[in-house]
């Protein structure tokens, strides 16, 4: 991108008529950009955005049937002078001793009241304003209707209150003459302190060389030329560059030939504004410069980061934990019935981290555990906290990658923004988490009522066998049990109880350990997930919103570039 002010149409519009709407929607773009901006960019850049768009807005409220025209220049120029020669009037005080105009003076063409409310917001004093007609001159100065004339404070004064006033009062006006002298109008000061920084208001901007009945004639050609040179170096090219000379009402007829057109368009005031805001986006142009990239934080940074979270928050303890509730819950569901209250004395690995799931006595249909306020996972170590600051850097390194450093360093303040608040979020989300040990497979069933039924038939076998021994113990007839075979029915039914018992909780065993590891792996990716949506909303979310508004503000103000 080569920049907006690069594209920024940079014409003479002193020929050229200007849209209010398309200006009032320059402004509103500004206007859109500063909201986009706000709380992201230091205030101090922002400061002439925040000028323009409250003076615009004042000046357009105000009476768009009046001009207000600036007399500049320096000590000894003759402004004052021009001034009161416009107006025909000796209205502004006039002297050898310097400076002699201290305030702004205003002379008003037609109506003062119609003008009053501007003058009230430039800030002229009302002892200071003055009406240039009356019912002597007849139409006389009718072409002039509408003009509000000022005479400034000289710029260069001694007093640094002039200076100021000159200014503030600059920043306001719609057109300004600058009135130079055959003597300084090389002066440094005029040129790089004010003419070189009017550049881009050069279409509301008009230059006189005053006194200038005091050149002989063949000199006022060559000094002409040269404060052309001058002025084209400011970048002020096509200004229009007037000679006058207030003592000779022959003198001033090309400006006010010129005043007179001016306030016959009605566009000084927006061709000012329009200037107004060229500016402005010209000195905001580097701070949206850049293209913002598409891709954002990116899908590999994203991945860095939940890695760097589920080790922060404890998955790969909790999944240890998952795999071991889930092995010593299928043993206490699978194994000898007789020796599964012993496991009971054993915590369940689940429940000493306080993380939800049933407790291994539980029958099927029993609700879960309830979710408590915090887990007992492992704190994370100085290692894996190193490593989620280092994967939050890296994010928010490469979601600004390539933007201007204000608004690089933007997106890193605002992944980093809820850093604070990220340990009690993550252990929320993993007691949040279903981790998929609410219920018993079916397999724990057939399996635990086969090792009922093996149980069983060698506890009978066990009974039928010391029935047997008691009788004979007695003197008993002895009860002949029926034999498989050689071996007798009792003896089948307990060692092949016992037995058997024993291969099915062989056979178990190698089952547990595949279906524990896929709970873990399950439970894995459950808490990956959970706390990637907590990395999503706590470091991802709000450096794309930085971005989004990168976006909403580098595309209003290519909109207020016009």
């Amino acid at each position: 991108m080569t920049g907006i002010v690069g594209r920024m149409r940079e014409a003479f519009r002193g020929d050229q008529r200007v849209d209010a709407d398309a200006l009032v929607a320059r402004l509103e773009a500004v206007r859109r950009f500063l909201g986009a901006v706000d709380g992201q960019l230091p205030d101090t850049r922002l400061v002439p955005a925040h000028t323009l768009v409250e003076r615009a807005g004042t000046r357009l409220a105000l009476s768009r049937d009046h001009t207000v025209v600036a007399l500049a220049g320096a000590t000894g120029s003759g402004k004052s002078s021009l001034f009161n020669a416009l107006a025909r009037l000796e209205l502004s005080p006039v002297g050898v001793r310097r400076p002699t105009t201290g305030v702004a003076h205003a002379c008003v063409w037609g109506p003062l009241d119609g003008a009053n409310q501007l003058l009230d917001w430039i800030g002229v004093l009302p002892r200071h304003r003055f009406v240039r007609e009356s019912v002597l001159d007849g139409d006389d100065e009718r072409d002039l209707h509408g003009l509000v004339l000022l005479d400034l404070p000289d710029f260069d004064s001694v007093q640094w209150s002039h200076r100021l006033e000159v200014d503030r009062l600059l920043g306001l006006v719609d057109l300004v003459v600058w009135v130079v002298d055959p003597q300084k109008y090389a002066d440094r000061v005029i040129h790089t302190s004010y003419l070189r920084e009017f550049h881009r208001h050069r279409d509301v901007t008009l230059v006189v060389l005053n006194q200038a009945d005091r050149l002989p004639p063949a000199e006022l050609p060559r000094v002409l030329a040269d404060l052309r040179r001058l002025l084209d170096a400011d970048g002020l090219e096509r200004v229009p560059l007037l000679a006058t000379a207030a003592v000779d009402p022959s003198g001033i007829v090309e400006l006010r030939g010129a005043l007179e057109r001016t306030v016959a368009e009605r566009q000084a005031a927006l061709r000012r504004l329009a200037g107004d805001v060229d500016d402005v986006v010209a000195g905001l142009d580097e701070l949206v410069a850049a293209e913002a990239s598409a891709a954002g934080p990116g899908t590999e940074t994203v991945a860095g980061l939940n890695r760097a979270l589920a080790g922060a928050a404890g998955v790969p303890a909790v999944a240890d934990a998952v795999e071991a509730a889930y092995r010593h819950r299928a043993a206490g569901a699978t194994g000898w019935p007789l020796v599964r209250g012993l496991r009971r004395l054993r915590p369940d690995p689940l429940r000493r981290l306080h993380l939800p799931g049933p407790a291994a006595d539980a029958e099927p249909g029993e609700p879960a555990e309830s979710l408590v306020a915090a887990t007992s996972v492992p704190d994370p170590t100085a290692a894996q906290r190193a490593a989620l600051g280092l994967a939050v850097r890296a994010l928010a390194d490469r979601a600004g990658a390539g933007l201007p450093a204000p608004w690089a360093g933007a997106v890193s303040s605002a992944a980093r923004s809820r850093m604070g608040d990220l340990p009690d979020a993550l252990d929320r989300a993993v007691a949040g988490t279903d981790l998929g040990m609410d219920r018993r497979p079916a397999w724990w069933r057939v399996v635990g009522g086969l090792q009922w039924l093996l149980t069983v038939a060698a506890v009978a076998g066990l009974g039928w066998l010391a029935l047997g021994y008691a009788l004979r113990a007695l003197g008993l007839p002895p009860l002949e049990p029926p034999r498989v075979g050689v071996v007798p029915l009792p003896t089948v039914l307990l060692l092949g109880g016992l037995l058997a018992g024993l291969l099915v909780a062989t056979l178990a065993r190698p089952v547990v350990r595949w279906a524990a590891r896929r709970a873990r792996r399950r439970a894995e990716r459950r808490l990956v997930a959970a706390v990637g949506a907590v990395g999503r909303e706590y470091v991802v979310a709000p450096a794309e919103d930085v971005l989004a508004r990168y976006g909403r503000a580098r595309q209003a103000l290519h909109d207020a570039a016009g």
